[in-house]
């Protein structure tokens, strides 16, 4: 029987819970998040893009306020969590060089990069024992990628992220195809890069974009993926430190306000409906001056308007004048939970579906000890520790507080399961 995910192994690295943060800038996933994440087992990943924001040079020196900034959220990091956590640092910034030297330098377990290829990343990394983790949206780019470091470089990526057209932020994808929905799914392009890392060794994948709850998560570690990446669940969660204009943007989001936009990075990206959107996409140009030259891509002279600044309004709460990124699955997020909550939702519900899938029961035989706690009664019956709690408190459900911390007799807990399976219910408490 399965009481635990697998771990996440990367060669000598091992992440205890298979769930990598995905990165989100600017200024979403820092410090707070990211060693939240890492101390629940899992994965944390600080965004790049940006971190120069809110320093006095960020506007003459670009460059060097995001690789101070960079350098800033890691050694904070690293105040905060002895887990595993990475830096994730996007292909298209003309400073992509300076931040993966700067990342190298000070020292993380792993970077992932997208929005392009990251064809030279060995080259930047050579020496270091960081592990390299390249985003693709499809076998073709996954095996162009791994092509090119094996003849250039001798090496295969450590894993790869596949990431679907359900992600939020700026998307692998042609706008057309997502505007559609013709894009092809995660769960095809899943099933090619699976088969595309077997003939490499079984190059680590992990499935991302738009997983959202455990019951995805069990869905794609049974398609084949290793682990998977999740961002947008967790900007709705205390220990994220952007702007709670923002978090509030997420949590009002209804599913037609989401909408696929033209970046001047030279990708599509997924957003939540701003005031600056509905006038970019009626025709309207917004004037700017580019004090950033931040994107290899972006001609200030035509592009509709600044992705730097719009993102730093997100950031500060400004949503008028801002583009807020963010995942399909926005809108079934309701409410600000914190960290341990939203992981104990996502394992929990993740082991529970496993266990379906696998023809096994809900819950499995209670083992010897006499008492348990919530988390550990969680993982046992198939119902999240929250749940538990409420009822417990409640009074609809068997047990007693020491101090104040629940616990369960075996006894009692057996009794009820009985019960329930008597009278042919789930092993779900009624509400």
């Amino acid at each position: 029987m399965q009481n635990k995910l697998r771990p996440l192994i990367l060669g000598d690295l091992e992440i205890k819970i298979p769930i990598i943060q995905g990165g989100m800038g600017v200024k979403i996933s820092t410090s707070s998040l990211v060693s939240a994440v890492s101390n629940y087992g899992a994965a944390g990943t600080i965004a790049s893009v940006g971190l120069g924001h809110g320093r006095p040079d960020n506007k003459t020196n670009f460059p060097k306020a995001s690789s101070d900034g960079l350098r800033e959220e890691i050694r904070e990091t690293k105040k905060l969590t002895k887990g595993v956590f990475g830096v994730n640092i996007m292909v298209a910034l003309t400073n992509y060089e300076d931040l993966v030297k700067t990342t190298v330098k000070e020292g993380v377990d792993f970077i992932v990069s997208g929005a392009g290829l990251p064809l030279h990343l060995p080259e930047l990394t050579k020496g270091s024992s960081i592990k390299l983790i390249p985003i693709a949206s499809s076998a073709r780019a996954a095996d162009i990628i791994i092509k090119t470091w094996k003849r250039r470089y001798n090496r295969l990526p450590d894993a790869i992220v596949v990431e679907g057209p359900l992600a939020g932020g700026h998307l692998g994808f042609k706008y057309d195809d997502l505007a559609s929905n013709k894009a092809d799914t995660l769960e095809s392009i899943l099933e090619d890069v699976v088969k595309l890392s077997k003939k490499y060794g079984n190059i680590p994948v992990i499935a991302g974009g738009g997983i959202s709850d455990g019951k995805a998560i069990a869905k794609f570690l049974k398609l084949g993926a290793k682990g998977v990446q999740i961002a947008t669940p967790f900007v709705a969660t205390n220990e994220c430190s952007v702007a709670d204009e923002f978090k509030q943007a997420y949590l009002k989001a209804k599913k037609e306000d989401i909408l696929i936009i033209k970046s001047p990075v030279g990708m599509p990206g997924r957003a939540i409906r701003t005031k600056l959107i509905d006038k970019v996409m009626s025709g309207k140009k917004i004037k700017f001056k580019c004090n950033y030259k931040c994107l290899k891509t972006c001609d200030p002279d035509i592009a509709p308007y600044c992705i730097a600044d719009a993102l730093f309004n997100a950031a500060d709460g400004n949503l008028d004048d801002s583009v807020v990124f963010t995942g399909a699955n926005v809108f079934k997020i309701n409410k600000i939970i914190p960290i341990n909550e939203l992981m104990d939702k996502l394992v929990n519900e993740a082991i529970i579906t496993l266990r379906k899938l696998s023809g096994q029961k809900s819950h499995k035989p209670m083992p010897k000890q006499h008492l348990f706690t919530i988390n550990e009664l969680a993982v046992y019956l198939g119902m999240q520790p929250i749940t538990i709690y409420k009822h417990a408190a409640a009074g609809r459900f068997p047990g007693f507080k020491v101090g104040s911390k629940w616990r369960f007799k075996k006894a009692t807990i057996d009794k009820w399961i009985k019960h329930q399976e008597d009278n042919r219910t789930s092993t779900k408490v009624k509400k």
